[in-house]
């Protein structure tokens, strides 16, 4: 098994990046989850029936940091 304790930050993210663009080359394999198709759905009927709210990514960013744990 592979120490990544020893790996550099650097090497880390490089991994990281092969790993998931590996992955990315598999997702017409994927299938989404039921939920996942109707939560898009949910999100879309909102955005056409102006009820949905929309927070700039900095923000939301800032909030995820935010919260409690």
């Amino acid at each position: 098994m592979l120490n990544l304790e020893k790996l550099s930050r650097t090497e880390k993210l490089s991994m990281m990046e092969a790993i998931w663009d590996d992955l990315s080359h598999e997702s017409a394999q994927l299938a989404s989850p039921a939920w996942h198709a109707q939560a898009l759905q949910e999100a879309e009927q909102s955005v056409a029936q102006n009820q949905a709210g929309f927070v700039a990514w900095d923000a939301a960013k800032k909030a995820l940091r935010d919260a409690p744990q």
